[in-house]
């Protein structure tokens, strides 16, 4: 209310025509051709600015110029692979600049002013957090079964360098999303209601239960976990958990006061998973069976 009245004392005492277009320029190039009697509306003898249509306007402009930032990585022969700024927009000073030429009778040139979005995880932390493993554990498949094996690889790349902060959830559904022909899964065999069955997305579950074993032996608080209505070959008994984006998830949450950093890789028929942390953690583990006790 106080802008749109501070709005309305400028246009009595700057009374002009507002004719021309506010060109929004992005690095040097075009986005948006803003026309600004498309964002006036009628007050007594004079239009004032829409604020609405104006806020929109930002929002849409906002997610045209996003650029994510890019967390740091630990590549396959152990490097640290640094992270990217991101950039969004500066929401402030865009205004400022916009007002500043909107009640003005002449065209405008506006380069978006960004902001700075730092990623979340850097060089710096990576390098602390790999200090301790705390967690880890290997689960067998058949690497014949190609479908299924390409299915174990997309999920075990999905949850790999994941970060978690002192306090925060991972989600295995979040983390890895929906499991779709176009985000490259195949058919392959899963257990359904206790039938095995073709589904997209087969052999996931294995992933699941291989992170849930690691994280277990972590000590890490486990919030939500499900076993298959039917036993599986891959993990002992009811040291499973199954996944399904419609159905059950595998959640915990990282109780430790550092943060947490999940490593996991397919290697031929294997599936490694592995949990590090500061080496300043003391940790709690927990005494898990091996698959190996499967057979002995």
């Amino acid at each position: 209310m106080k802008m749109t009245f501070l709005m309305i004392i400028f246009l009595f005492s700057n009374p002009v025509m507002v004719s021309n277009d506010i060109i929004i320029t992005y690095k040097g190039k075009s986005v948006s051709t803003i026309n600004k009697a498309d964002l006036m509306v009628p007050f007594l003898d004079d239009p004032v600015l829409d604020q609405d249509k104006f806020s929109e306007m930002i929002e849409q402009l906002e997610q045209n110029i996003y650029q994510s930032p890019v967390d740091a990585t630990i590549n396959d022969n152990g490097a640290i692979v640094s992270g990217e700024v991101g950039y969004k927009l500066d929401r402030t000073k865009f205004k400022e600049m916009f007002l500043s030429h909107f009640y003005q009778d002449t065209p405008a040139n506006l380069e978006v002013p960004l902001v700075e979005v730092q990623p979340a995880v850097d060089e710096q932390l990576l390098s602390k957090i790999r200090k301790q493993k705390i967690g880890q554990y290997i689960t067998y498949f058949n690497s014949n079964k190609k479908e299924r094996a390409h299915n174990i690889m997309l999920a075990a790349e999905a949850i790999n360098n994941h970060v978690i902060f002192p306090g925060g959830t991972f989600s295995f559904n979040n983390v890895v999303g929906k499991r779709t022909k176009e985000r490259g899964y195949l058919p392959a065999p899963e257990i359904v209601k206790g039938e095995l069955t073709q589904g997209i997305g087969g052999g996931i579950c294995q992933v699941s239960s291989t992170l849930y074993n690691a994280i277990d032996r972590a000590g890490v608080q486990v919030l939500e976990r499900y076993s298959h209505s039917k036993k599986v070959p891959y993990v002992p008994p009811g040291r499973d958990a199954t996944v399904s984006w419609y159905g059950p998830d595998f959640t915990f949450m990282n109780n430790y006061n550092q943060p947490l950093l999940i490593r996991s890789k397919k290697i031929g028929g294997s599936i490694y998973v592995e949990v590090f942390t500061s080496e300043t953690v003391e940790i709690s583990p927990r005494n898990v069976p091996s698959v190996r006790d499967m057979i002995n």
